[in-house]
């Protein structure tokens, strides 16, 4: 054996299904790599396929794939990617995804329900994804339904810088959705100097899916400025009564801050006339002209994604990214 060959060598390339071209484009901008180059069609009978032009062997693969609708052609399209690092020898994959899709389906809340979320790791691990990097899960739990490293990474700094920039921080109120989000609510109101936190109190129908009935804010927020955070924005129901709400309890502006713009329709619509003074998302998702309302900020998450990337392929700390906190 010789000295110049090294057992180790490794080789990052970066694969990126068609869902979401602009922000793959912009992750390999800041890795300073190119997209590998593939084939992908599909058939007349809906049948994917896809090769990759260039040699894998070898390779730390890292396979990006985003989830807007037609989610479950997407879902398909990167476990055929996946598949084909593995059988084309890719010495490790790691499976990308700013959206976990299915995240909302993470527990049964009646009888013969599935767990999709499960159902989807359980994917990824049988197409031979050895690691999954995501963006602010529904739930934390869902890390456990993947047997293998999870790196769940947070939107929430980048979120708040931005309104650290934009707004003063002395008469803000950071308002949680639910009471399911305190505890992020309450990361948030450290970030933002000590903020008071404020959540609203509703009630969900399990039966009536994208409906919620929002009831009362519990905490201070006559005359401030709130700050409504959430995971992701659906069809804006939710959001939307939430800052109804807010304003009939004598909120100031209210600052809508999610990770995952969804937006399915009429998202637009409601988020343009529920009163809210801007609504901030990051581009998990592509944000479509469609989907975009006058409101609508839209901060890349490729920045993260990038340094997580890199982090994972020289062997670094991902936690240090959240100075210890992720």
């Amino acid at each position: 054996m010789t000295a110049s060959w090294i057992d180790n060598q490794k080789n990052l390339m970066l694969f990126a299904g068609r869902s979401h071209p602009e922000l793959a484009e912009q992750v390999a901008k800041e890795l300073d790599v190119h997209v590998t180059p593939q084939i992908a069609r599909d058939f007349a009978n809906g049948e994917i396929f896809v090769r990759f032009e260039e040699s894998v062997r070898g390779s730390d693969a890292f396979v990006l794939q985003s989830f807007p609708a037609p989610l479950n052609q997407w879902l398909m399209e990167q476990l055929i990617m996946i598949d084909a690092l593995k059988r084309g020898s890719a010495k490790r994959i790691t499976a990308i995804l700013p959206f976990y899709p299915y995240a909302r389906q993470d527990k049964k809340h009646r009888g013969r329900e599935p767990i999709s979320a499960r159902l989807v790791a359980d994917l990824l691990k049988t197409a031979g994804a050895d690691r999954i990097v995501t963006v602010d899960l529904h739930t934390d739990q869902i890390q456990g339904f993947f047997d293998g490293p999870v790196d769940h990474m947070h939107a929430q700094l980048q979120l708040a810088e931005y309104v650290r920039n934009n707004y003063s921080l002395d008469n803000i109120t950071v308002v949680s959705p639910d009471s399911g989000r305190v505890r992020v609510a309450e990361k948030w109101a450290d970030s933002l100097d000590g903020a008071p936190l404020a959540f609203i109190h509703k009630t969900r129908d399990p039966l009536v899916p994208n409906q919620v009935k929002s009831n009362r804010v519990v905490g201070s927020v006559e005359g401030r400025t709130c700050i409504l955070i959430d995971d992701m924005i659906d069809t804006g129901g939710t959001i939307a009564g939430a800052v109804n709400v807010l304003k009939e309890a004598g909120a100031g502006d209210v600052v809508i801050a999610a990770t995952h713009g969804v937006l399915s329709a009429p998202a637009a619509e409601r988020l343009t006339s529920c009163g809210a003074r801007e609504v901030v998302v990051t581009n998990t998702l592509p944000i479509t002209e469609d989907k975009k309302f006058p409101q609508l900020t839209v901060l890349s998450i490729a920045p993260l994604l990038a340094r997580t990337i890199r982090e994972v392929f020289e062997n670094g700390s991902v936690t240090g990214l959240f100075n210890g906190n992720a």
